[in-house]
């Protein structure tokens, strides 16, 4: 897998949600549900430690640019 990196606003993010790099890492590599976004993005959602985790990256050539990060208790496709 490639290297990933994080956008400053993705890093706020996860601090604000209390999100570990594993988690993102596994909702990227192992996702539940893999959608395409805007601008060449993906929404990445995965149901981890007892919350919905909603991963939005872009992939470069050389690494994997997470955008930004969101947690529900509920499931996003309702």
């Amino acid at each position: 897998m490639k290297l990933i990196k994080y956008d400053r606003h993705a890093k706020r993010r996860m601090k604000d949600r209390r999100v570990i790099d594993d988690e993102v890492k596994s909702a990227i590599e192992n996702a539940d549900f893999l959608e395409q976004s805007i601008k060449g993005r993906f929404n990445a959602f995965k149901f981890i430690n007892g919350r919905y985790l909603r991963v939005t990256f872009k992939e470069e050539p050389d690494h994997i640019l997470v955008i930004t990060v969101t947690i529900r208790k509920k499931p996003f496709m309702e």
